[in-house]
């Protein structure tokens, strides 16, 4: 297969490869995105304890009277600026008002003497996160002291930040490792194909099964549906050969005498001889056209077995009378009476109208060949239970010896004795539609001495049956 072809076709181990990248891909950002928020709620903790802890210790300070109003410059500074960002404080009396820090500080209401209150607030257009407390001041029980800090979210989020870069590079190598190892499993796996690929490249023109122990599950419906076909490719092989011998075998005789025939005719200026000759020529020509029909015929049969099941819904109580009635010019013809019975009502079966028509139409002709010059052929139709039809076709003729009964319905069996022309397949070709029908079929011994043929098929529809 050259390149550009291989191109035209899906590449199994780029499609793996790409359903498994995607999904990695897609969770490596929701897994950044995760651990940036677990990287800020952490971030957040912290700073939020550093908050806490510098509380307490201004808190603290108030309380041993080491600070009593505003804070000292040098403490200002290192509150004020630090390495994260700038940070705000604020002191406020209950009698004395604001004693440092900024004016537009939030306090929120705090009970005395309780942990720090965490709450997020807004000052000078930048978003703040502080901490507040409430004590009673040393020298005066009845004086509440507020104490607030906060800080500015810079560095928090470069906190969040750094930890995800640390991160990041590590999740990435290991996304990178876990497609190198998919990679090469995928590789590695594909090969247990490779058995099955040189077992198909050795088999030539063979249509055995191919589904062996080796088959991966994964395919084994693959190689059981190539299996069914080859099963029915070697029906069909097997039905072209039998076709071609049988075709040879019995055209055989009749090209042999036309052939006989024609160089009688070429040899001689008899008109009485040609006459002959040409009469025999008719005569096998008629022969070897029927044979080959007929021969089509059971072909097509066991092909529609096999590759086409009967699936429509036939009225044999409207199929078969018209059939009847199409041969009755027929039957006149060779001095036999045919007639019809049938039900009232409608006696369905699932199956196939044409093929139903040609096995009426072989049963009919066996009897026109066979029972001979004024016999009488009943064919009917007749619904012996909720679950069944039953179609016969009986006639008065010679019949055939109970020793031959179960021989009837093989390709190419004639009753010995037999002076009509026939080429043996129009009871093979019966039997082959009722098998595809799901019916039965059974030679016997008519009422009348002739030969009753009973085909018995599966009824669609149910119901009481009607007396014909």
């Amino acid at each position: 297969m050259t390149e550009a072809a291989r191109q035209r076709h899906p590449n199994l181990r780029r499609r793996l490869l790409l359903t498994l990248l995607v999904p990695m891909l897609l969770l490596l950002v929701i897994d950044t995105i995760v651990t940036y928020s677990v990287a800020r709620n952490y971030a957040n903790r912290v700073h939020d304890a550093d908050l806490g802890d510098d509380l307490h210790v201004l808190a603290q300070k108030f309380r041993s009277g080491e600070v009593t109003g505003d804070l000292p410059r040098e403490a200002r500074l290192l509150i004020e600026y630090d390495n994260d960002g700038r940070s705000y404080y604020a002191i406020r009396s209950s009698r004395r008002g604001l004693l440092g820090g900024q004016a537009g500080f939030i306090h929120p209401a705090s009970v005395p003497d309780m942990p720090p209150v965490l709450y997020d607030m807004q000052l000078d257009g930048r978003m703040l996160r502080a901490a507040s407390l409430s004590m009673h001041a040393p020298d005066d029980p009845a004086e509440i002291i507020t104490i607030s800090i906060a800080e500015t979210l810079r560095g928090r989020q470069s906190r969040a930040w750094q930890i995800l870069m640390l991160i990041i590079p590590l999740q990435t190598g290991l996304i990178i490792a876990a497609l190198s190892l998919v990679w090469l499993g995928v590789t590695r796996g594909l090969r247990i194909l490779e058995p099955l690929t040189r077992r198909l490249a050795r088999r030539d023109d063979k249509l055995g099964p191919i589904t062996e122990a080796d088959v991966p599950v994964e395919i084994l419906p693959l190689t059981q549906t190539i299996d069914a076909l080859f099963a029915r490719l070697r029906a069909v092989l097997a039905l072209q050969e039998r076709f071609v011998a049988d075709a040879a075998h019995q055209l055989r005789t009749p090209l042999a005498g036309l052939r006989l025939h024609v160089d009688r005719a070429l040899a001689t200026e008899d008109p009485q001889v040609l006459r002959d000759a040409l009469q025999h020529i008719d005569r096998l020509t008629e022969r070897a056209a029927r044979t080959s029909t007929q021969l089509l015929a059971l072909a097509r049969a066991q092909g529609q077995q096999e590759e086409h099941p009967a699936s429509g819904v036939v009225d044999l109580a409207e199929l078969v009378p018209k059939v009847v009635e199409r041969r009755v010019p027929e039957a006149l013809r060779a001095r036999i009476d045919l007639g019809y019975q049938g039900p009232e009502g409608p006696a369905l079966v699932q199956g196939d109208a044409s093929a139903l028509q040609e096995l009426l139409d072989n049963l009919i002709d066996n009897v026109l060949r066979y029972a001979g010059r004024g016999a009488r052929a009943t064919v009917s139709v007749a619904l012996p239970s909720a679950s069944e039809v039953l179609l016969q076709v009986e006639d008065s003729g010679p019949g055939v010896p109970a020793e031959m009964l179960g021989r009837l319905g093989e390709r190419f069996f004639r009753v010995p004795g037999t002076a009509a022309p026939g080429t043996g397949l129009g009871l093979a070709i019966v039997q082959e539609i009722a098998r595809q029908h799901g019916a039965s079929c059974r030679f016997g011994p008519g009422a009348s001495g002739g030969l009753q043929t009973s085909l018995l098929f599966p009824r669609l529809g149910g119901g009481a049956p009607k007396a014909g």
